[in-house]
């Protein structure tokens, strides 16, 4: 059995300026744990492969192609392949998600 601990694991900032730490990637899968502070965007942008967010803590606007809505702790949303994706933690609290790609980038 492998048991990851979120908290331990280091993050770094990513491209887009959020704290992204590497949960898992393997050929089937990758998880990413998304740090977002207040304030702080992953700007709209796409990826060739199914996505779902589930959201850890807080809350904050995700947008899903046309779509746009406040999500909370425990929703999960799902993406479809090249469909446009972006967040926000515009609720003024930490906005925690949890990316899933299947299979990995």
């Amino acid at each position: 059995m492998d048991i990851i601990k979120m908290k331990e694991i280091e993050g770094s900032k990513n491209k887009r300026g959020v704290v992204a730490k590497q949960i898992l990637k393997h050929d089937n899968a990758q998880v990413m744990n998304l740090v977002l502070e207040p304030g702080n965007v992953v700007p709209e942008h796409s990826v060739p492969v199914d996505v779902f967010f589930y959201i850890v803590e807080g809350k904050g606007t995700l947008k899903i192609g046309d779509e746009e809505a406040v999500v909370e702790a425990t929703d999960i949303i799902t993406v479809q392949p090249n469909t446009k994706m972006s967040l926000v933690a515009d609720q003024g609290e930490n906005f925690v998600v949890l990316n899933v790609k299947t299979p990995s980038l």
